[in-house]
């Protein structure tokens, strides 16, 4: 690690933006790029949501332009406040400290920036994890997660999917609002809720007890059968009223599985498309991509044996419990099989320290921040913006290609080899490269030998 006091003369343009001399014009031209790359990310995701959660006309004309560009505005300020508070502190300080590069100048930009997006997306999203999560993994923390990333994301599934008010829009979105248990539901708690077919005999309607499980055990066999044989009955206390136990699994799975497909579709689209007309057969590519099946098989397979967990648990034990969200959580973390990814057991585990935290508050064990969320995404996207200028052998490549996305390649073109003073082998993995500076604007002579040289 680096020494925190140690510090270089050097300018700005000599070790950020290298590709030009002006603050302001580099400060405007990553502001631009990142403009458009954003663009190109939020469109076609809210557009898909707006499709697969029905939206109204008046969504798309009133709301759906907004809520994009407003998400846009929020990545853009995060790419180009980082260039500007990069040159801000080093005329403030004079010099460049190890933690002023990276760390320093990213955690006002996206404090900054994370105020222009909208809350219920950062609580939707929460996605200041997986920055984290990349830096963790590539720094070792994760090694044992990756050995065991399925029973890791069972047991968090299983915490996370228990009764509680701070389970995730992206939870209910996946898993659907009506397993989300409100309180336990006894058969007689909500007899009269199903149709007349579910209603069971005078006797069974009764609270069970020791000596009635035996005879619930008994008739759960006769009741599966019949709902196979017959039309497939739900169960009262089952709340996907329109559907019976069995189509609800299928439907389930077929959704999922179609969002899963058509998010992999989306996120290779701006790549497929610049070589469409040069290379037709990447479309074909684009729609066949094994990663697209990978991701809907795991969404798919999460959300049926979730929800045929939940339903036969609710038929097997004549009730509905908090207790039946722990195993069918527990199981589904099995269908990580098809898409296997440290990053989402990690962002999983941090929701479930979120989770219990919460309910730590609720139960006045522990104090309540009211920014801590945002507080949070500031300093966890700051350390990782400190891990792309001082170490990037220590971050995950997806996320060291986004930031290049992000900022055009430019994030690539800082002059490492003079951060590697600090010890952290800054230009590890950029090999003899040294950016084309001007002499006219470097302050150190060290510099202008090796341009001139």
């Amino acid at each position: 690690m680096a020494a925190l006091s140690k510090s270089i003369p050097h300018s700005c343009y000599e070790i950020g933006h290298t590709w030009s001399s002006s603050c302001t014009t580099s400060t405007l031209q990553v502001t631009a790029g990142a403009l458009e790359v954003s663009f190109k990310i939020y469109a076609p995701l809210y557009l898909i949501a707006a499709i697969l959660r029905r939206r109204k006309k008046d969504y798309y004309k009133k709301r759906l332009l907004p809520e994009i560009l407003q998400s846009t505005s929020f990545l853009t300020a995060n790419g180009g406040l980082y260039i500007a508070f990069f040159c801000i502190l080093r005329k403030l300080l004079g010099r460049f400290y190890s933690w002023s590069a990276g760390f320093g100048a990213a955690l006002p930009a996206s404090y900054i920036a994370i105020l222009i997006e909208r809350k219920s997306r950062l609580a939707l999203t929460s996605p200041h994890r997986f920055p984290l999560v990349s830096f963790l993994n590539s720094q070792g923390f994760a090694t044992n997660l990756k050995a065991q990333g399925n029973t890791v994301k069972s047991i968090t599934n299983s915490c996370q999917t228990v009764k509680g008010d701070y389970v995730s829009g992206c939870g209910r979105f996946i898993v659907g609002k009506e397993e989300i248990p409100t309180h336990s539901c006894l058969a007689e708690h909500v007899y009269g809720q199903g149709s007349e077919r579910d209603a069971p005999p005078p006797d069974e309607r009764l609270e069970p007890t020791s000596a009635s499980r035996g005879s619930c055990m008994r008739a759960f066999t006769r009741k599966l059968l019949d709902s196979i044989c017959k039309h497939g009955p739900r169960h009262r206390c089952c709340k996907h009223y329109q559907d019976n136990c069995i189509s609800y699994c299928v439907k389930g799975f077929i959704r999922m599985f179609s969002v899963g497909y058509l998010i992999q579709c989306c996120l290779k689209v701006p790549s497929v498309f610049r070589q469409a007309f040069t290379k037709p057969s990447r479309l074909l590519w684009l729609l066949y991509n094994k990663e697209n099946f990978q991701l809907g098989a795991f969404l798919g397979s999460f959300v049926s044996i979730y929800k045929g967990t939940s339903c036969l648990l609710r038929w097997m034990r004549n009730l509905d419990d908090e207790l039946h969200a722990l195993i069918a959580g527990f199981l589904a973390g099995t269908s990580m099989f098809f898409y296997k990814s440290t990053t989402i057991s990690m962002y999983l585990f941090s929701k479930l320290v979120e989770t219990l935290y919460f309910k730590g508050i609720e139960a006045g064990k522990f104090p309540y921040f009211p920014e801590a969320d945002t507080v949070i995404y500031a300093i966890s996207t700051a350390i990782c913006f400190q891990a792309a200028v001082m170490e990037v052998q220590n971050l995950r490549p997806s996320y060291w290609k986004f930031l290049l996305r992000l900022t055009k390649g430019r994030f690539a073109l800082m002059n490492r080899k003079v951060l590697d003073v600090f010890g952290t082998e800054a230009s590890k993995q950029f090999g003899d490269f040294t950016p084309k500076l001007d002499p006219r604007f470097v302050l150190s002579p060290i510099d202008v030998d090796v341009q001139l040289g």
